[in-house]
């Protein structure tokens, strides 16, 4: 008989045996363990029992599913209004439909009763408060559209897809830099400085990237002043999917406003991408917004190839 009850201090072995459950299943870190959920959901400050919800058929763990929120402005509070449920995730051989939609209805009920007043299917910045660097690639995709189950559930719950994310995957062995007279000449007048281990910006950046190895690249011109441009890579062993050599997942890239359509964002990328290649990565990862349109191509202009693709969910009214 199924129950449904929220998290306590003995269920982490139980949220580990689900998540091993979907083995195989892309965007999954495998083989997860106590000490990496312990450290990367359950160890968040913020972090609240009543948000995660546990499904049981009698005595047997099959399925929860875990809500959160994200930061105010300043990134130094949480805020409310806004609440997303992160993951539904059930074991292949239950009734998975019915424990999802379980889960869910709980999940919302969370979220309601904190406040929220519009929800989200799916964790993606700046609902961003748990498991990247176990789900998805370089940032939180919203729901892999691979996870078809939890797509089918909140389809059927009133959630309506309102943006999707692409994931790129890019091989530094045959990264080819682009030569344009352009590039050559940003060569001459400026420089990239590298950051090891960058200071967090806020509390919640703190909380959210604190788990990895930062690195962040900036391009300043050979006679000083501001950064014009920068980008911000993380380790990322932790990803599932990558097999063959060590990883980098590209989390930020900005350009100022007014130094846009003048290649400076190829030139970062290709000095950042030459370094990584010297330091012996092999790869990286990187995410973007579909409507995006202008970063889907500049990455396919690099060579990235597609991997994988994540739905945004959004349901109006908190009801």
């Amino acid at each position: 008989m199924l129950r449904y009850r929220s998290f306590r201090n003995t269920d982490p072995p139980a949220l580990v045996e689900i998540w091993r459950s979907r083995n195989g299943q892309p965007g999954f870190l495998q083989p997860m363990s106590v000490d990496l959920f312990e450290q990367f959901v359950l160890g968040r400050l913020y972090f609240e029992r009543e948000g995660l919800q546990l499904a049981w058929d009698d005595d047997r763990p099959v399925g929860f599913a875990h809500a959160g929120f994200g930061p105010d402005e300043t990134e130094n509070h949480v805020v409310t209004e806004l609440g997303t449920t992160c993951l539904i995730l059930t074991r292949p051989d239950c009734d998975e439909v019915e424990v999802a939609a379980g889960l869910l209805a709980r999940s919302e009920d969370y979220l309601r009763r904190r406040g929220a007043k519009v929800l989200y299917g799916g964790g993606i910045k700046p609902l961003d408060a748990f498991y990247l660097g176990l789900y998805g690639g370089s940032e939180l995709p919203g729901i892999l559209a691979t996870d078809t189950l939890a797509c089918q559930v909140l389809l059927s719950h009133g959630y309506k897809e309102i943006d999707r994310t692409v994931g790129f995957h890019g091989d530094l062995h045959t990264f080819e830099a682009p030569i344009t007279r352009q590039q050559i000449q940003i060569r001459r007048r400026m420089h990239v400085n590298v950051t090891l281990d960058p200071p967090a910006r806020s509390w919640w950046d703190a909380c959210t990237t604190g788990n990895f190895q930062l690195t962040r690249y900036e391009i300043v011109s050979q006679h000083g002043g501001p950064s014009l441009a920068h980008a911000l890579v993380r380790n990322i062993e932790l990803t599932a999917g990558l097999v063959g050599g060590q990883s980098v997942g590209l989390m930020e890239l900005y350009v100022d406003a007014r130094h846009r359509r003048q290649g400076l964002v190829t030139f970062l990328l290709t000095e950042v991408f030459h370094q990584l290649s010297r330091q012996g990565i092999v790869s990286v990862e990187v995410q973007t917004m579909q409507h995006n349109t202008a970063g889907v191509g500049l990455y396919r202009k690099l060579g990235f190839q597609e991997v994988n693709q994540g739905i945004v969910f959004r349901k109006d009214g908190g009801g």
